[in-house]
């Protein structure tokens, strides 16, 4: 059972991941993004994942800085945005996400979408993994992969992913993708956990945290991490940064876990990785 903020999955390169972090998604840069990135680390968080598309990586890094906890002690993720994808433009993109976060590595790079052309992100993963045997990221990974783009991306490159992160909650379980992952050693990660706040209501979700004194959205993230997946909550308001936290004092029983699957419509509130082209025209 995972036990607190700080306990790791070790990645199949045999770095140690949080299982819990702040995603920081539509978080405003600048005192928004300092201040989330300031509580979260405050209150033990030591994981933090952004992307350049967020357009807030000075305000993450600024944050890490006040935080006062020494870096290596953190985990920071940033993604290659669909635009700058191809091995120099990827090259020249984690530069830029680097001197903005103010940072000399990152613990993670993820290809934030596969786009259209499987070619493309081909040539930026083969940049991915010059960064990574350079020493500049310990671990890369990718983002909204498919099994078939994961299957492409294998059969043409050295080093296979060690994290995958999607979308990922209980009206989107992803168990084949899921079961995919795990077979191949690469950790599944969960982006809008809580499905953008649609699923704090779920009457089921409702039920079972009542049993523990919990609320839905304490019972998603614990039901995150029993099925073995990492899990980035995003949130702006520090008491509700605490409370996601606070789901290590109990464990979702067999019958719940079960209740909670049953959920599944593989339905999704972001787009699908198929279909989505936005920043590759």
């Amino acid at each position: 059972m995972t036990k607190s903020l700080q306990d790791t999955t070790t990645l199949h390169n045999g770095v140690k991941m949080p299982w819990f972090g702040l995603g920081v998604f539509k978080v405003q840069d600048g005192a928004e993004a300092v201040e989330s990135v300031k509580a979260a680390i405050k209150h033990g968080y030591r994981s933090i994942d952004t992307a350049a598309i967020y357009q807030n990586e000075e305000g993450v890094g600024q944050g890490i800085k006040a935080s006062g906890v020494p870096r290596e002690e953190l985990f920071i993720t940033s993604k290659l945005w669909n635009a700058d994808q191809g091995y120099d433009s990827a090259l020249e993109a984690f530069e830029t996400s680097l001197k903005k976060l103010d940072l000399d590595y990152l613990d993670l790079y993820l290809i934030h979408w596969p786009g259209p052309d499987k070619n493309k992100f081909i040539e930026s993963w083969k940049a991915l993994e010059k960064l990574y045997k350079d020493g500049k990221v310990r671990a890369i990974g990718v983002s909204n992969f498919k099994i078939h783009h994961l299957e492409a991306l294998m059969s043409q490159t050295e080093i296979k992913p060690m994290v995958n992160q999607v979308e990922y909650h209980p009206h989107l379980g992803q168990l084949e993708l899921l079961d995919f992952c795990r077979k191949q050693e690469i950790q599944l990660e969960a982006w809008s956990p809580l499905k953008q706040g649609q699923l704090l209501d779920e009457p089921t979700l409702t039920a079972i945290g009542e049993k523990y004194g919990k609320s839905a959205a304490q019972v998603i993230l614990r039901w995150d991490l029993q099925t073995g997946v990492v899990t980035i909550p995003k949130s702006v308001k520090e008491h509700r940064i605490v409370q996601n936290s606070d789901i290590f004092d109990f464990e979702l029983s067999a019958e719940d876990m079960a209740e909670i699957a049953a959920l599944n419509k593989e339905e999704r509130v972001g787009a699908d990785p198929d279909e989505f082209t936005y920043g590759f025209e």
